[in-house]
């Protein structure tokens, strides 16, 4: 049985990146970018993240025979990510993200070919052990009750992001199963207030730390929130100029993630987590800017000998 710290669950995407836009094109207009970048992202940046902060990583992935599915498996090889756990199909799998980034929000516009009707995340399951399963989203379809089954039988640990589709709401009976069964879920601001059904974040992560084990909100240049026993946990977020945010709460969840299956207090994960995302925005894209652990360890060190820093 194949073995690993982290088994990511999740698809690829390639990330079409535009920057420097004056505003938002509308209807029968063009608006004519300063920047551009082409990079893999989806799982992949979780997944490649965490790798380079030297976490044993699975990713059960599936790839298509088409040129976007290329591409990014091009870039793995150049990451010497471990491919064991790729499913290769005969067809294309295209999953397109374009993404119109602004200094404080974007938009997206994504394309993605039907799934395979079995995917490399089940497959994985039954041969791959880890400490902890990662998922890229919110996931409540039908793979749920038996994925979970597998994940508990084998111990493993289950780490959750909170990407969300609209509909979801904390109110279905799905979702809060699914929340319940998880044992870290670690949503952006905007995904834990809708889940929630309030305004305010603080709010927001007090209730979903009632709904499962521990919650984690990211919330850009705010840094993150958490909640232990009623209490409020928030961490500043780590003071850089951003360049570009795409990917940046995928690599949050990573340098938690690290942090937390090593054991380490809450508020240092937190910590990590913000550094990991805040340096990944200094390039464009999830892993443009590659940060290793000596980067994360420089920066805690500056952050504790800082008497400015809570």
């Amino acid at each position: 049985m194949k073995r690993f710290d982290v088994l990511v669950l999740g698809d690829y995407c390639y990330d079409l990146i535009f920057t420097d836009l004056p505003s938002l094109p509308a209807l029968g207009s063009e608006r004519v970018a300063g920047g551009f970048a082409v990079i893999p992202g989806g799982a992949y940046n979780a997944a490649v993240a965490l790798h380079r902060l030297g976490m044993k990583v699975g990713w059960a992935a599936d790839f298509g025979e088409d040129a976007f599915s290329r591409f990014v498996l091009e870039h793995l090889r150049d990451e010497q990510l471990e491919d064991s756990l790729f499913v290769h199909h005969a067809r294309p799998l295209r999953r397109v993200t374009v993404a119109l980034s602004f200094p404080t929000d974007r938009a997206f516009v994504a394309f993605y070919d039907p799934p395979p009707s079995f995917p490399a995340a089940i497959k994985a399951l039954a041969v791959a052990h880890a400490s902890a399963v990662y998922v890229e989203g919110l996931y409540v379809g039908h793979f749920m009750e038996p994925a979970l089954r597998m994940v508990r039988a084998k111990g493993m640990k289950i780490i959750m992001d909170g990407n969300t589709s609209e509909e979801m709401s904390l109110k279905d009976p799905a979702v809060a199963k699914v929340l319940k069964a998880v044992d870290v879920f670690l949503p952006n601001a905007q995904e834990a207030c809708h889940l929630a059904g309030v305004g305010e974040v603080e709010e927001a992560t007090l209730i979903l730390a009632k709904h499962c084990s521990l919650a984690v909100v990211k919330d850009g240049g705010r840094g993150a929130f958490s909640a232990v026993d009623g209490r409020l946990l928030h961490v500043p977020a780590l003071p850089v100029n951003a360049v570009e945010t795409t990917g940046a709460g995928d690599t949050f969840n990573a340098g938690f993630t690290c942090a937390w299956l090593e054991g380490r207090p809450l508020e240092e994960c937190l910590r990590w987590g913000n550094i990991v995302g805040g340096l990944s925005t200094l390039a464009p894209g999830g892993t443009g800017q590659r940060v290793a652990r000596s980067d994360v360890d420089t920066w805690l060190r500056k952050l504790c000998s800082d008497p400015t820093n809570p």
